[in-house]
């Protein structure tokens, strides 16, 4: 019922909303380093808005940030070939593709069966899993995007088949994402997920790019190693600004699951900083123990 999170799901809706429709307009190789401005953004806020500190690594991350993403936006591919639902076809059944495609789903299975059987839990792995999920999201992303955008403009591509095909594609990659994403989040810091997540993302995005959409065919190789420095730029600041960063835990919780039906408490649950549901459990447990 709280207006403020409502007004901050609108507001993420529209973010990314906003991001989906850069895909239409501009290379993936752009578009997706630019999600480090979000960091830069994040900082800044909670400086205003929560009160945190200014650190001399929020400037200096915040530096390297932006020269990375001045880089990136002067030296970034320029695609002027519009991106129909034929030629998506076309690029769908492409050799390069169809190997990438072949090697990205073995590597998947591998880190799955690694999580899965071996119970390997590490951020490594699970981030690895989202990044290759990651790379279709963003070639269906763009897909969907371009050929929406091609189609307000009168050059109707929703009737093709392929259409579908990509948003199936982009729902689907997009859920397991965020599953293993969660699972990332829950087991470890968030200082750490953050900037690790931005750089495997980044750099499963431009690869993406440069074999699907082959964004980087004609660049000169100045260009494309002044675009790679820039990225190398945006990385180092992503973790100058993450690095010993720690996480403030609030001393009143946001949830409050109070008592568990049909069992009696004894003692009063006292929240702790983290959650009072893990107060009342393990103030269940001490009560059935007590009566066993």
């Amino acid at each position: 019922t709280s207006k403020l999170w409502w007004c901050g799901i609108t507001l993420l809706g529209l973010g990314e909303v906003g991001n989906v429709t850069a895909y239409g307009f501009a290379p993936v190789a752009l578009v997706a380093p630019l999600g480090c401005v979000s960091v830069i953004g994040s900082a800044f806020i909670s400086v205003l808005f929560l009160k945190k500190t200014m650190r001399a690594a929020d400037i200096l991350g915040g530096t390297l940030t932006v020269t990375g993403t001045f880089l990136l936006v002067t030296f970034a591919p320029s695609v002027p070939q519009e991106l129909t639902a034929r030629r998506v076809q076309n690029y769908l059944v492409s050799w390069p593709f169809l190997l990438y495609l072949i090697l990205e789903i073995i590597i998947f299975c591998i880190l799955l069966y690694f999580y899965k059987r071996k119970a390997v839990k590490h951020i490594v792995v699970l981030l690895m899993m989202v990044a290759l999920l990651a790379s279709l999201t963003v070639i269906a992303v763009k897909a969907v995007a371009s050929m929406i955008t091609l189609s307000v403009k009168g050059k109707m591509q929703l009737t093709y088949p392929v259409f579908y095909i990509m948003i199936v594609l982009m729902a689907t990659s997009c859920a397991f994402q965020v599953k293993f994403l969660n699972q990332a989040m829950h087991l470890h810091e968030v200082t750490a997920v953050v900037p690790i997540n931005f750089v495997f993302f980044t750099t499963s995005a431009i690869i993406s790019g440069v074999i699907f959409y082959r964004e980087f065919q004609s660049a000169a190789l100045l260009s494309v190693f002044m675009f790679l420095f820039g990225c190398l730029l945006s990385f180092l600041g992503v973790f100058v600004i993450a690095r010993n960063k720690k996480e403030e835990h609030l001393q009143i919780p946001f949830i409050d699951c109070g008592h568990i039906p049909g069992q009696k408490l004894t003692g009063k649950i006292q929240p702790d900083s983290h959650s009072s549901c893990y107060g009342t459990l393990n103030n269940e447990d001490d009560s059935v123990k007590s009566q066993s």
